[in-house]
């Protein structure tokens, strides 16, 4: 088994100590940052979140997952920022009200920082106006807004409606994202972007701000 293949499999069963000793590892080894958060740490949270999905593993694994994959983030994060220049946009993230789940939001998160973005996190349990304030604080140019419930989905219809009415939707792309979450709901709901994937939610994000600026 490859380092890569640990990183994934300590993951998968929540082991937080030797994801970071197998992270550090292929550090040492030479391996690029990104390709140990995208072959190693995301790979392996794909898997919990594809078994989550048939319901095949619940929440309390999926929680176990989240805090391994903070844990080898905490070793990668520094060598993803290393190389950050200026950054071209700014980002507005939080999980919606009612849903206390950060799991999703921290993987995209880090995702959109080691591509220079600078992302502001409101945390979890956000209203629809604290994610209205902080994109006009911020002059933000992205709000995503995660949810792992289903039940917490409609959330993210109110943060649209507010940005409606507040005439503030031609100044800010929506971005949705979850477990729950689809492209129809997306569509439904009258969001911007929806992906299923934090590497793609990154790689969206940042070609939206640099088109935005040139």
């Amino acid at each position: 088994m490859t380092t890569l293949e640990r990183i994934s499999d300590y993951l998968q069963k929540g082991r937080s100590a030797k994801v970071q000793e197998a992270v550090q590892q292929a550090l040492e080894e030479k391996i690029p940052p990104r390709i140990i958060m995208e072959k190693g740490l995301l790979d392996g949270m794909r898997v919990v979140a594809n078994l989550f999905k048939l319901d095949e593993v619940f929440v309390p694994q999926v929680l176990v997952a989240s805090r391994a994959i903070n844990a080898g983030l905490q070793i990668l994060k520094p060598y993803l920022l290393e190389d950050s220049s200026e950054s071209p946009g700014i980002i507005v993230i939080g999980t919606v009200k009612g849903d206390m789940h950060d799991i999703g939001k921290n993987i995209v998160r880090i995702m959109m920082e080691s591509k220079g973005l600078k992302v502001v996190d409101l945390g979890v349990d956000v209203s629809a106006e604290q994610f209205f304030s902080a994109a006009v604080e911020n002059n933000a140019d992205i709000v995503c807004c995660s949810a792992l419930l289903t039940a917490t989905m409609e959330e993210m219809r109110h943060v649209v409606e507010l940005f409606s009415e507040k005439n503030y939707r031609d100044k800010v792309k929506i971005m949705v994202g979850g477990a729950p979450v689809t492209q129809r709901f997306c569509d439904h709901i009258g969001a911007d972007i929806y992906t299923d994937d934090a590497v793609e939610a990154a790689t969206v994000a940042f070609d939206l701000c640099v088109k935005k600026v040139s």
